[in-house]
């Protein structure tokens, strides 16, 4: 992805899961806020209503004590010639209050009620207010805390958050669990896309299963192509050969010599090529099953079996699991490459992780840096415009890139701070 890096599938369900979650709790706290908001504001008219009246009965009894009979932990009250609050109630909040201290005892529905809201010292709001008792005398009350929040809803709410962060948590999962065959299918994919062959495991919903079957059978038929492809390409390279091996007897029965040569030359090279065509046929179809193979024993099995001109720096021994042939095939195509145009290479092994490394470097005229991606292109060549100065098709990178590409390797080019090319191969490894 070029400059930018895209979120999963899976990321952005969770993302708007956990808004969903989000907004659902914030409404479900304001929800019983409101709630609690109103249950306090009952309450409080509730009390209130009830004082009025028991203090109002024991006023007629005995008014001396009234203040200390109806004074709570809730409820201030007192008995003065002039109200604590000079004037009927106003506005929505108190009118409220008003009509719910009616509703709670009727019998106040003709007594005028003065009320109002004091800022206590903590920062809430205390509702206090007066009402007359006969004889110029009015009771004064004082109801701390209403607007105290969350006496109700503050268990709901982190029953809420609990409850919340639980399914979300469950969501997660579960979203996880959904798209783990799309990440399967999304690495098959990019995986085919490279020439390998990966066996989807059809599981999951219906939607997924028949996906998954989709792209095996797909992946079935580009392998039949493929083969076919490769067969086909195969048997013409080689009915070409019966000519060849006729041109050459004949060229070898000719008087002048020169003309002998040239026609022998011009066989040869075209017998390189329908080698090189063969070999990079086969790296579309080849199989073959991991193993455990000496990365050392194989290098210098390699060096001593017709590249003499290669040098090995490494000894002992380096095991790891992997394809045989894929990796003889590349190894052998990236020395003869590398022998061709250099006169030293070295070849060395190189560990990082779990991943080996054979690195091939020569001292040849190397590759211009605008070609590398070209070079493992298939058919091209660095010396086209100058002409035909070197055997073949230009096959011997391209196969050793796709046959690694297939398994699961990788290779990659890069220049030589002295001059030359280096070429890094990883190791395929089965996953």
């Amino acid at each position: 992805m070029a400059g930018t890096k895209s979120l999963r599938l899976s990321a952005y369900a969770a993302l708007l899961f956990i808004a969903i979650g989000v907004v659902e709790l914030v409404a479900s706290l304001l929800f019983y806020r409101e709630i609690d908001a109103n249950t306090l504001r009952e309450d409080h008219a509730r009390r209130v209503a009830e004082m009025l009246v028991v203090s109002n009965r024991v006023y007629r009894l005995e008014p001396r004590l009234t203040p200390a009979v109806m004074t709570s932990e809730h409820l201030r009250v007192s008995v003065a010639e002039t109200p604590l609050v000079a004037r009927p109630a106003s506005g929505e909040l108190l009118q409220g209050m008003a009509r719910q201290i009616v509703r709670w005892e009727p019998t106040l529905a003709g007594a005028p009620l003065h009320l109002a809201t004091r800022r206590a010292a903590n920062g809430r709001r205390d509702l206090v207010g007066s009402m007359p008792l006969g004889g110029g005398r009015w009771l004064n009350f004082e109801s701390r805390d209403i607007s105290s929040m969350w006496p109700i809803a503050l268990r709901a709410a982190w029953m809420t958050v609990v409850t919340a962060l639980v399914c979300v948590a469950a969501g997660l999962l579960a979203i996880r669990a959904l798209t783990r065959p799309l990440r399967r299918m999304s690495e098959a994919a990019n995986a085919i896309g490279q020439g390998q062959r990966v066996a989807i495991r059809e599981e999951g919903p219906t939607d997924l299963r028949n996906l998954s079957h989709a792209m095996n059978e797909m992946q079935d038929r580009i392998a039949r192509l493929l083969e076919d492809q490769a067969k086909s390409f195969e048997a013409i390279s080689h009915d070409l050969r019966t000519p060849l091996s006729r041109q050459k007897v004949l060229a070898e029965l000719l008087s002048d010599q020169e003309i002998s040569d040239l026609l022998l030359q011009s066989v040869d090279e075209m017998d390189a090529m329908l080698g090189s065509l063969q070999q990079f046929l086969r790296a579309q179809h080849l199989q073959a099953a991991p193993e455990q193979v000496d990365l050392v024993a194989l290098l210098q099995d390699m060096i001593a079996d017709g590249n003499s001109g290669a040098r090995l720096r490494s000894e002992g021994e380096a095991w790891v699991e992997t394809y045989r042939e894929p990796l003889l095939l590349s190894l052998e195509a990236v020395i003869e490459n590398a022998l061709r145009y250099g006169e030293k290479v070295e070849v060395r092994l190189e560990q990082e992780g779990s991943d080996w490394f054979v690195v091939i470097a020569d001292d040849g005229p190397g590759i211009p840096a605008e070609h590398v991606e070209d070079v493992l292109t298939p058919f091209f060549r660095l010396d086209e415009a100058r002409g035909r100065t070197t055997k073949g098709f230009g096959l011997g990178i391209p196969t050793a890139h796709r046959l690694l590409t297939r398994f699961g390797g990788k290779l990659s080019l890069s220049a030589a701070p002295e001059g030359g090319l280096i070429v890094r191969v990883r190791v395929p490894q089965p996953i």
